[in-house]
């Protein structure tokens, strides 16, 4: 056998390894959602809600619907951070917005620390949570797309409990 395919194959196959163990260290979330509404409108109302719900104050009795961040906000874009207050957890979040016939918006997700079994769904909680206090899942047209490969928990997360 060449040596020299003997080589790029080992090559090739360890770092498909080690892509795949990264990938599988951090808990993530990615979410489709499309509006009848405007981008604009879809952006002003996520980051209202944003900032109504990073007061620490709005954590006594609100479970993880709370401790959110503003990062930064452009046009079609929105970064935040949200930090359980139970776990102390943080996962960061993006959402970015593209206006065509409809407002199509792509939440990811992302938690600072390795995979945890015990994640109990905060990633897409922690993008869910936000269409549902500002509204946007009664908004018109609203529909959302994902599954439990892309977002882990997707299929059985109950985030009203959280």
């Amino acid at each position: 056998m060449d040596l020299r395919f003997l080589f790029v194959a080992t090559a090739l196959l360890l770092g498909a390894t080690l892509t795949i163990s990264v990938a599988e260290r951090t808990a993530q979330c990615k979410v489709k959602w499309l509006f009848g509404i405007s981008c604009q409108d879809v952006q002003e109302k996520l980051v209202s809600q944003i900032k109504a719900w990073q007061i620490q104050e709005s954590c006594l009795y609100r479970g993880e619907r709370c401790s959110y961040e503003l990062v930064s906000t452009a046009p079609y874009l929105i970064v935040a951070t949200h930090t359980s207050p139970a776990t102390k957890k943080v996962n960061n979040l993006q959402f970015l917005l593209e206006q065509s016939t409809v407002c199509k918006v792509t939440g990811e997700a992302v938690s600072e620390f390795f995979k945890d079994t015990a994640d109990n769904n905060t990633n897409y909680c922690s993008l869910q949570n936000l269409m549902d206090g500002s509204d946007l899942i009664n908004a018109e047209g609203y529909k959302q797309f994902s599954n439990k490969w892309i977002c882990s928990g997707f299929d059985t997360a109950n985030c009203t409990l959280s």
